[in-house]
């Protein structure tokens, strides 16, 4: 039921979302946030050119190799991480492995989640809210989060858009590092009132109608979508 799908992407789900969500739009914004070295922004262009793609990573290593992987006139990089305030934080990635996908704000990720030696990085951090009124956007089509732990931190920095019901979806995972960052999955349902929430499976989607901790706070692999409910 979309829980510990994470052998690859089609397994969980986020192939048939791009491209059933994506492939044919003529035109949109998509926030890439911790972009890594560009897997999911890649897919998004393969898919639908005419999408603009900010694509965030604050890894020094994992942005240098993003912003010369992807040449695409519709393609900007953003070497920052985000969150709820601006200023300098500590990203924590592997001693014996910098660069990799699972570095985090948390230092626990890497040290107690994954039992390994940890360096770090200081690297920039931005609201959202900050940078889309800088950059003159006024909608986002879709907000994808990869943070090992801090996605909630993230939509704080955003509450105008999601107040004033300017995101239509948003892709996240929760998994075990929540824990790390002391985050429940009722902290996303109260977060994103306006939202239908579901959990992503191989072929498709199930809806999560209704909070229920039994069902939604399990702190395992889940591949998670917002998408902004029709006002009646």
């Amino acid at each position: 039921m979309g829980i510990l799908n994470y052998e690859n992407d089609k397994v969980s789900g986020e192939d048939q979302f791009i491209k059933r969500l994506v492939k044919n739009r003529k035109e949109g914004i998509i926030f890439d946030i911790g972009a890594n070295i560009g897997d999911y922004s890649e897919k998004i262009i393969k898919s639908n050119q005419l999408m603009t793609i900010y694509a965030f990573e604050p890894h020094p290593i994992s942005f240098s190799k993003l912003k010369n992987r992807i040449n695409h006139k519709n393609f900007i990089a953003v070497n920052a991480a985000v969150g709820e305030m601006a200023g300098e934080v500590n990203l924590y990635d592997y001693a014996e492995d910098d660069g990799s996908s699972h570095a985090s704000l948390y230092s626990d990720v890497i040290e107690k989640i994954h039992k390994s030696k940890s360096t770090h990085h200081q690297v920039n951090m931005l609201p959202l809210d900050d940078f889309v009124k800088k950059n003159k956007i006024e909608y986002i089509t879709l907000l994808k989060i990869d943070a090992e732990g801090n996605e909630l931190n993230i939509l704080k920095g955003i509450d105008k858009f999601l107040k004033e019901r300017r995101i239509e979806m948003i892709h996240f995972e929760f998994n075990e590092m929540n824990i790390s960052s002391r985050v429940f999955f009722r902290d996303f349902y109260e977060k994103l009132i306006d939202y239908d929430i579901y959990r992503l499976l191989p072929n498709g989607m199930i809806r999560l109608n209704s909070y229920n901790p039994l069902v939604c706070e399990i702190f395992a692999y889940q591949n998670i979508v917002a998408i902004l409910k029709i006002k009646n």
